[in-house]
């Protein structure tokens, strides 16, 4: 079975954008903004509630490519 990433169509990587650092759809919102966030205690909902333009599949592919590049593993659209 092929490992599918399920955050490629949602992380978007853009040299001017945020200093090239991984963003959620293209907006200015990095998953380390999300992984922060979630880290100092907000939940899903409350980060939604701040930031209406995320959806629960945002906060969630941010999660699953943090943990894909921690474990060495990185596929992005081509």
């Amino acid at each position: 079975m092929q490992y599918q990433a399920k955050y490629q169509h949602i992380i978007t990587i853009e040299p001017g954008k945020r200093g090239g650092k991984p963003c959620i759809r293209g907006m200015r919102i990095t998953v380390g903004d999300i992984l922060g966030w979630l880290g100092r205690g907000m939940t899903t909902e409350e980060i939604i509630d701040d930031f209406p333009e995320l959806t629960q599949d945002d906060i969630q592919a941010a999660l699953l490519f943090a943990a894909d590049r921690d474990n060495g593993i990185m596929l992005m659209a081509a």
